[in-house]
């Protein structure tokens, strides 16, 4: 039997990468590329659209290069993106009106106040399962059509196309302006605050109230089906799945059954427990989101916690403060102490996300003394993604009643032994690592694939997945709780140190 290929894109925060896997679910191939990160102003996140749809471009031809394939030999190419991060186009030209708004963006804080009106962050709640929070999406568009002049008339008169990353890409990829497929996936959808989690479908009374012109929205569709035959330089090979990046990291990790669950570290990181075919409500700060629908079955649904800053704060300890000089450089560091010396570090560089939503929280650094080091707050930095870590699964219990009883994990930062033994030592269940860490993009393959008859089902991709490391829980319960204890502290805090000015 000749081997068959599905390449999959993951647009990311900071990077575009395009990795190519063979029917074994194997890494064949790997090609990667950054993009720039814009601040126009303190809490604004932006990125350039048209400069990310030439970086996919070059690492798909990047990948196939490495991999000594041509086009032809795809079977199919799959889609995963960062969420909620927000583009509007020209559909004549082609062109973004704006760069996009990126989920990290809190320039619409004011507005979502004044949208929750009476009934503040829950208005929507029931109808979508997200909180009234700037880090959605349908609120960054309403703040493009009201801040850029002239294009609420051009997107009433349909000529402005609105998509989350995927359906800006799947756009681009099957054709553009000559005759692009302007779609989008149940799981991106239900990041936008306008899909409705019974129906499907974008919910009229959402997109009333928050004055948006439903001429511009993509048609939602499932997760694993072929939108259309892509053009260019993968020129007929079917574009055939898309899900959000969390949502093909849920996918990629096998957590096909009710109570699994999964955590990716990456520039934030994002927790998310099959609940099965139910949303599940929730009423401790979590997300109720669609996990993932294959075709014409029945969508699943997750409880998500998702934390905004986790390597990001890495990020910004090597580039804005410069005490180390690359983000690996951080374990040896903090590895070179027994502990944090009494700092913590909270991340609310853009508010606080699951499970408080609070957009008022900013960043703080607390317990110093002049014993603590360079050491001890690499070691803080770390901490804090297992700290938060902790919370959202205090959280999910609340919620659902499943004790977790190990977590699957992936993404970058899952290379730093140091951070996932301290994970394993605060929730107090082993973690697991799986083979192929890449499991947002094996995510995406594996949907594109199930559509084009690569692999049959569910349980053939559930054989595929293997355990690499396992962390063990090594801290003592009362130690645990004392420092989660002096974590809560540090959080209180971070808090109410923004007022919303309406900007």
């Amino acid at each position: 039997m000749t081997d068959r290929f599905v390449a999959a894109i993951d647009q990311g925060t900071t990077s575009s990468r395009c990795i190519i896997f063979n029917q074994d679910g194997a890494i064949v191939a790997v090609d990667q590329r950054e993009h720039r990160q814009i601040f126009p102003k303190p809490g604004w996140v932006e990125h350039d659209a048209a400069e990310i749809w030439s970086k996919v471009q070059a690492v798909v031809a990047g990948a196939l290069a490495r991999a000594g394939l041509r086009a032809e030999q795809l079977s199919a190419l799959g889609i995963t993106n960062q969420r909620e991060t927000t583009v509007l186009w020209d559909r004549a030209t082609g062109k973004p009106v704006h760069n996009a708004i990126v989920w990290q963006d809190t320039r619409t804080s004011g507005l979502c106040h004044e949208l929750g009106g009476s009934d503040g962050q829950d208005r929507f709640r029931e109808a979508t399962g997200l909180p009234l929070a700037s880090y959605f999406s349908g609120p960054k568009a309403a703040w493009l059509l009201d801040n850029v002049p002239g294009l609420r008339a051009r997107a009433e008169r349909g000529e402005i196309a609105f998509g989350t990353i995927d359906s800006w890409l799947i756009w681009n990829l099957t054709g553009g302006t000559s005759g692009g497929v302007h779609v989008t996936d149940v799981t991106n959808a239900s990041r936008t605050l306008l899909m409705n989690l019974e129906t499907l479908q974008w919910d009229q009374e959402i997109l009333t109230a928050m004055n948006l012109p439903r001429a511009m929205l993509p048609e939602i569709r499932s997760s694993a089906e072929v939108y259309g035959t892509a053009v260019g330089h993968v020129a007929g090979v079917p574009v055939a799945s898309a899900l959000g990046d969390q949502q093909a990291a849920v996918f990629g990790q096998a957590c096909y059954d009710t109570g699994t669950a999964k955590n990716t570290y990456g520039t934030g990181s994002f927790l998310l427990l099959n609940t099965g075919a139910r949303p599940v409500p929730s009423k401790s700060g979590l997300i109720t989101t669609v996990g993932y629908k294959i075709g014409e079955q029945a969508p699943v649904y997750c409880l998500e916690g998702s934390i905004a800053i986790t390597g990001a704060l890495v990020q910004w300890f090597r580039d804005q403060l410069g005490i180390i000089h690359s983000a690996d450089e951080i374990e040896s560091l903090a590895a070179s102490v027994d502990d944090n010396g009494g700092a913590y570090i909270v991340p609310a560089f853009s508010g606080l996300f699951a499970p408080y939503w609070r957009s008022d929280a900013r960043g703080v650094v607390t317990g110093l003394t002049r014993y603590v080091t360079k050491a001890h707050l690499a070691r803080a930095v770390l901490e804090a993604t297992s700290w938060q870590t902790r919370e959202v699964v205090d959280a999910m219990f609340q919620d659902s009643g499943v004790q977790i009883t190990s977590l699957k994990v992936d993404g970058g930062m899952t290379v730093n032994n140091l951070l996932m033994q301290h994970q394993a030592d605060v929730l107090g269940v082993p973690v697991i690592r799986p083979k192929v860490s890449e499991t947002t993009c094996l995510g995406a393959a594996y949907a594109a694939g199930l559509a084009t008859g690569v692999w049959s089902d569910l349980d053939e991709l559930r054989a595929h997945w293997q355990r690499d490391v396992e962390w063990s829980p090594r801290m003592e319960a009362p130690v645990r709780e004392r420092e989660y204890a002096n974590w809560r502290k540090a959080v209180e805090r971070s808090l109410g140190w923004h007022e919303e000015s309406g900007e």
